[in-house]
């Protein structure tokens, strides 16, 4: 996919962060889609657990209730 503008850094890392949150949370049970469904729904809330730096492992227990 070609991007018209590059990203700032901070966003970025951000994105990366979701991925990684995707991947804790598939390794917690959940079918990718699923997860992946869930932070797209949830995007708020998990840019907020971001900047409130929670680990990716944090925010996949807290999005599932572990």
């Amino acid at each position: 996919m070609a991007q018209d503008k590059k990203l700032d850094p901070e966003t970025l890392a951000l994105l990366q962060w979701c991925e990684e949150v995707e991947a804790a949370m598939v390794a917690r049970g959940a079918p990718r889609k699923d997860a992946q469904q869930h932070i797209e729904e949830q995007a708020e809330w998990f840019t907020d657990q971001f900047y409130e730096g929670l680990t990716p492992e944090q925010a996949a227990a807290a999005a599932m209730h572990d």
